[in-house]
C-alpha cells in the first residue's frame, strides 16, 4: 500500500504531497502509523541541504509519535497497536565497539531517521526496533514528540557529566531546545540560570523554572558566577571566553548547538581551572526510556504549536523566522483519511 507523505524535491523548496512504497519489512524493524510528528531545526537544515547529505525527494520528520502497525519477525518486546515514539536515530550496526558498550548513539554506521530514507512527515515510518520507544501513559501525545530529539539532546549532558541536584547549570539560548532544558534541569533538582538575548522571554523563563535569567548581550556586566555546567543550544558564534569565565573550577562548557565556525578559546582558560569543553549528539535508547519516564513523573512538556500536516509549509516558515513558541507539531490525521 502506498505511503502518503509530504516531501521537498530540491533544497529550500516547499513540501508537496508525495507517495512512496516500502520494501519488505526487515526482521528487526517496526512500522509506525504516525499520529504526530514534531518539526526540528535539523529538519530545516536537511531540507536546505546545509550538511550536504540530503537526498531528494526528501521527507523530513524525526520526532514521531504513533502506533505500531507492523512488527518484524524477530521483534518480541513490542506489540501491534502499542503507542511508541521515534527520534533522530533509527538504526545502528549492533557490532561495533560503541554499540557493544551501550553507546549505540555513537555508532559510526548508525542510521538517521531522515538521512538517506523517508522520515515521519508521512502516514507511516520504519525503524530498527530498539530505537522505537514505548510512550508512558502519562505523557500527552501531542507534546511528547519533541522530547525524542530536542528533549534527549538536552538530557544527555546531565548523564554525561553526572549532574545532580547540588549543581548550578546554565542554558544559553531559550528556543526549541533551551525551553525544554530549563524545565528538565529544574526538575532534576539543579539551580538553573537561563541566558537569553530577548527580554520579552524573561518572564516566560521564570515560569518554565529558571531561578535566574541573565542577558546574553551584556556578558561583561554580569556579576561573577560559578556554573558547574553551561549548555549552549544556539548555532551562532558567541563570546566563548566570556562564558568560560563564568564556570566554576572543573566546570564544563557543553555544546549541543551546531555552530559552524570554529570555537576559539584560550588554552590558558582551560588549563588554569581544569575547564572542559565537551559536546554530545542525542542519546541511547536507554536514555530515551529514562527521559520519557522522568518527564511523565514530573509533568514536563514542550510548549508546542499544532499544525495540520497540510499546513507544514506554514510551520516551516514560522521556524525559519524564529516565531515559534517553542516547537511545531504536525497532526497527521489528514494522511489517514
Amino acid at each position: 500500500m502506498p505511503v502518503s507523505a509530504y516531501a521537498a524535491y530540491s533544497p529550500k523548496q516547499a513540501l508537496q504531497p508525495y507517495q512512496f512504497e516500502f520494501e519488505e519489512l526487515k526482521a528487526d524493524e517496526i512500522e509506525i502509523e504516525v499520529i504526530y510528528c514534531g518539526l526540528c531545526h535539523s529538519d530545516l537544515s536537511m531540507l536546505d541541504n546545509d550538511w550536504q547529505q540530503t537526498q531528494y525527494p526528501f521527507v523530513p520528520g524525526h520526532e514521531v509519535i504513533g502506533r505500531i502497525s507492523k512488527l518484524g519477525s524477530t521483534v518480541t518486546h513490542l506489540t501491534l497497536g502499542q503507542t511508541v515514539g521515534l527520534g533522530w536515530q533509527s538504526g545502528n550496526c549492533q557490532t561495533c565497539h560503541p554499540c557493544l558498550s551501550a553507546k549505540s548513539h555513537l555508532c559510526k554506521q548508525s542510521e538517521a531517521t531522515i538521512v538517506g530514507r523517508h522520515g515521519g512527515f508521512a502516514s507511516h515510518v520504519r525503524a530498527q526496533a530498539p530505537w522505537v520507544i514505548p510512550i508512558p501513559e502519562d505523557l500527552d501525545l501531542k507534546t511528547a514528540g519533541p522530547l525524542l530529539c530536542g528533549g534527549l539532546t538536552v538530557f544527555s549532558p546531565l548523564l554525561q557529566h553526572g549532574i545532580q541536584g547540588i549543581h548550578h547549570v546554565a542554558v544559553i539560548g531559550i528556543g526549541g531546545l533551551g525551553h525544554i532544558a530549563v524545565q528538565l534541569y529544574k526538575a532534576w533538582g539543579c539551580k538553573v540560570t537561563a541566558f537569553s538575548s530577548n527580554p520579552a522571554k524573561f518572564e516566560e523563563l521564570k515560569k518554565l523554572g529558571a531561578d535566574q535569567v541573565l542577558s546574553s548581550i551584556h556578558l561583561n556586566d554580569i556579576a561573577p558566577q560559578s556554573f558547574d555546567l553551561i549548555v549552549n543550544t544556539v548555532n551562532q558564534t558567541l563570546d566563548w571566553e566570556a562564558y568560560i569565565r563564568l564556570l566554576a573550577p572543573e566546570g564544563k562548557f557543553h555544546v549541543i548547538g551546531l555552530v559552524e565556525a570554529p570555537i576559539q578559546i584560550s588554552s590558558f582558560q582551560l588549563i588554569d581551572q581544569q575547564i572542559s569543553l565537551t559536546g554530545s549528539p542525542t542519546g541511547t535508547p536507554l536514555a530515551m526510556h529514562q527521559l520519557l519516564d522522568f518527564c511523565a513523573r514530573h509533568h514536563i512538556q514542550p510548549w508546542v504549536e499544532e499544525f495540520p500536516v497540510s499546513k507544514v509549509n506554514d510551520a516551516i516558515e514560522k521556524l525559519r523566522q524564529g516565531e515559534l513558541r517553542y516547537r511545531a507539531v504536525l497532526n497527521m490525521q489528514e494522511l489517514h483519511v
